[in-house]
This record gives structure tokens, sequence and C-alpha cells, in this order.
């Protein structure tokens, strides 16, 4: 009976670690070197203006306030092809590389659009997005 759960537990664990991995698709990396993701299901285009899910996975954790530090951040942006800008409607930052804790959240209830800064994750997003 045993080697039938240790054969079980080989063939699940890698495929649950497949799937949570799946949901998010690399895009690029930020002149730093950060790792930016697109969640390709939270993408929806609406009148010209591409709203998305976005992960950075950060190579060196940031060190915040309080002795904390960012190792992924998550975001929910907007994309103007047209306009070439963005705007952030959310975004959280984590300590785990898991994604668990929350060290900061932020929400902005009226996002303005404005310039990606180069190199950075919204750059890498806007260009992924608006490609020519």
């Amino acid at each position: 009976m045993r080697p039938t759960l240790l054969v079980l537990a080989l063939v699940t664990v890698p495929l649950a670690q497949t799937s949570s991995q799946g949901r998010w698709k690399e895009i690029g990396k930020t002149s730093a070197g950060n790792s930016v993701y697109v969640d390709p299901g939270s993408v929806k285009k609406d009148k010209g203006i591409i709203t998305a899910r976005i992960r950075v996975k950060f190579t060196t954790p940031v060190a915040v306030q309080n002795g904390e530090h960012w190792s992924v951040s998550h975001h929910i942006a907007m994309f103007d092809c047209a306009k070439s800008t963005v705007a952030a409607k959310e975004s959280i930052y984590y300590s785990d590389a898991a994604a668990t804790r929350v060290v900061q959240r932020s929400t902005i209830a009226k996002p303005g659009f404005g310039s990606a800064i180069g190199g950075s994750m919204t750059q890498v997003a806007l260009d992924y997005f608006c490609k020519k």
C-alpha cells in the first residue's frame, strides 16, 4: 500500500505546482533583472484600453520600512496603446515568494494615465501588450 501512496504523491505534487505556476506567463524582465509576468486569464480589452494583472518577482528582495521586504508584487494595471500610457489600479507587495504575506497594499480610486518609466515593470508590460 505504501508504494502506491508514494507514487501518487510524486505524481500529484508536480501537477499541483505546474497548475499554480501555469497561471502566470513570463513576458520579460525589468532593467534590474526582475521577472515580469501576466495572468493571461485576467486580460480584458474595452474601448482600446487593456486591463491585466501583472506579477513581478524581485531577483533580490527589496528592503522597506520596519525591517520588511518585498519578494513579489501583484498589480492591476491599464494600458492605452494608442497613447503609450499606463495607469495602476491596485498594487500588492508580498514578503514571501508564494505571495501569501501582504506587506503593503494600495488601491487607486481614480487611476490616472501617464508614461511608463523606461526599464520598469510597466514599460515591460506596455511593450508586451502594445507590440507594433
